[in-house]
């Protein structure tokens, strides 16, 4: 459910607070990698829901486009 929560909060958001949320959420995944690569990350999990976050805004993104 904390998707759910997370998509809600991303459909009342502007499309200018979207684009500044999705260029946080791509530094933060540039760190993490960076910081898998030197072994220094303990939970490789956030990789997966960091990106999975990057494609939830993406689309609501794009769902404000079309509409």
């Amino acid at each position: 459910m904390k998707s759910k929560n997370f998509v809600q909060e991303l459909n009342q958001k502007s499309v200018v607070e979207l684009n500044e949320e999705l260029v946080a959420a791509k530094k933060e995944l540039f760190n993490l990698r960076f910081q898998n690569a030197t072994n220094q990350l303990d939970n490789t999990s956030r990789i997966k829901e960091v990106r999975k976050n990057i494609a939830r805004i993406q689309t609501v993104i794009s769902a404000k486009a079309k509409a």
